[in-house]
């Protein structure tokens, strides 16, 4: 019996996307480790939760703005030239940050400038990337199971890479982190090249750019219930998935811990995040996604309602796995369902509506928990987001399931006669 045989891994029938699969896998590794070194790098220097919240500010915020030229940019080029472009680019930031680091020459802006590039580059290669997941299954009825396989893998590098990183920084320095990810970026370009994809038609259009933007929005008047979906994930992410910008100083303030203890909180949040992509891999065709969404939303708040007073470390790392579990759940389930139910030429432009409204809550929520934390603390800020997170599941659970009235017999709508 073939892998692909199994309901699980039935997107890997399809040879391109064993070959979109590695690659991926591979380079978000390297990404991963980049991203625990820059945030304990920049806690190292500056002690600040705050400037936490301003590194994650720096990478996604121009994400937020650049995002949607992004999606028209997938919807009308050739997304294979956008992703190698791309790639090239990640590989010139990521080794500028390794020479720097090696040569003992780093300080805090130049981070955050280095950031701010990344960011940029994540607004063109995130929605190339994830629209090809269309193109790269033979049967389209496998693309839950790609997408979903997608975020599993990504899960198991946010498992590996960060307690990798953690080793890394505690033993070493910051640079092998980044040559690591600059090598990631070359396999991608290199397993990119070797897929066997139809050759690319080239898309007449007269239509501006803003005109391409008017009709993105537009379309979300015509299909609200992917529009709903979309508002729901902005929220949690400007007040609750933020939270990851707090385990640093969590780390070190609460359990007295160095790069190893924050590399292993985050691989524990990783390890949740396989166990629910891998459950929504496993769902049949034509599973309720709107409930996973719920609940995967309810479960992110129980976990840091229990992670944000917990002083033990062990079970610290038991409530991190429901977090996780919850934080990608919710984003995959979305994801799901924004590329399933939206039209194939508005596809780009839904994808990159979706990410511009998660870059732009992500790095405004992380400035907001970043300042909560300052003046209240990090355990009240992450129990104040684990009681957003319930509420917000509850809220939306009325909109996606609202409670069907019964129909009152008509004879029962007549008044009684008082008359004997």
């Amino acid at each position: 019996m073939s892998i692909g045989s199994v309901n699980t891994f039935r997107a890997f029938n399809s040879n391109n996307f064993k070959y979109y699969f590695a690659g991926r896998s591979i380079s978000q590794f390297g990404r991963w480790m980049q991203r625990t070194a820059v945030v304990w790098m920049v806690y190292s220097l500056t002690h600040s939760p705050f400037m936490l919240g301003v590194t994650v500010f720096a990478e996604q915020f121009p994400s937020f703005l650049f995002s949607f030229g992004g999606g028209v940019a997938a919807d009308r080029y050739d997304r294979m030239k956008i992703i190698r472009w791309t790639q090239i680019g990640a590989v010139v930031q990521t080794s500028l940050l390794a020479i720097l680091l090696l040569c003992n020459h780093i300080v805090v802006w130049e981070i955050l400038c280095l950031s701010v590039l990344l960011g940029i580059i994540n607004a063109f290669d995130v929605p190339a990337r994830q629209t090809m997941i269309n193109e790269v299954v033979q049967d389209p009825g496998d693309v839950s199971s790609a997408l979903s396989l997608s975020a599993a893998m990504s899960s198991v590098s946010k498992v590996l890479a960060p307690a990798a990183a953690g080793i890394v920084l505690q033993h070493w320095n910051a640079g092998i982190c980044f040559v690591v990810n600059a090598i990631g970026f070359i396999v991608v370009i290199i397993c990119f090249s070797k897929m066997k994809m139809k050759p690319y038609e080239k898309r007449v259009t007269n239509k501006k750019v803003f005109t391409v933007f008017k009709e993105g929005i537009l379309y979300f008047k015509k299909a609200p219930e992917i529009g709903l979906v979309i508002l729901m994930v902005s929220l949690i992410g400007l007040l609750v998935l933020p939270y990851d910008t707090l385990i640093p100083q969590v780390a070190k303030v609460t359990f007295n811990g160095n790069a190893a203890t924050f590399g292993y909180i985050s691989g524990f949040v990783g390890l949740g995040a396989v166990s629910g992509t891998v459950l929504l891999a496993s769902l049949k065709r034509g599973a309720n996604l709107r409930f996973y969404l719920i609940l995967s939303t309810a479960v992110l708040g129980i976990g840091l309602l229990c992670f944000a007073f917990t002083t033990n470390f062990y079970l610290a790392l038991l409530f991190v796995v429901l977090t996780g579990f919850g934080a990608v759940t919710q984003f995959t389930s979305c994801n799901i369902i924004v590329q399933s139910e939206a039209a194939p030429d508005m596809r780009g432009r839904a994808i990159s509506i979706l990410l511009t409204a998660i870059f732009g809550m992500l790095p405004l929520g992380s400035l907001l928990i970043g300042f909560a934390s300052e003046h209240i603390g990090s355990q009240m800020t992450l129990f104040i987001q684990g009681m957003l997170a319930i509420v917000i599941a509850l809220i939306f659970y009325r909109r996606f399931f609202p409670v069907k009235k019964e129909k009152v017999p008509s004879y029962a709508k007549e008044p009684v006669s008082s008359e004997m």
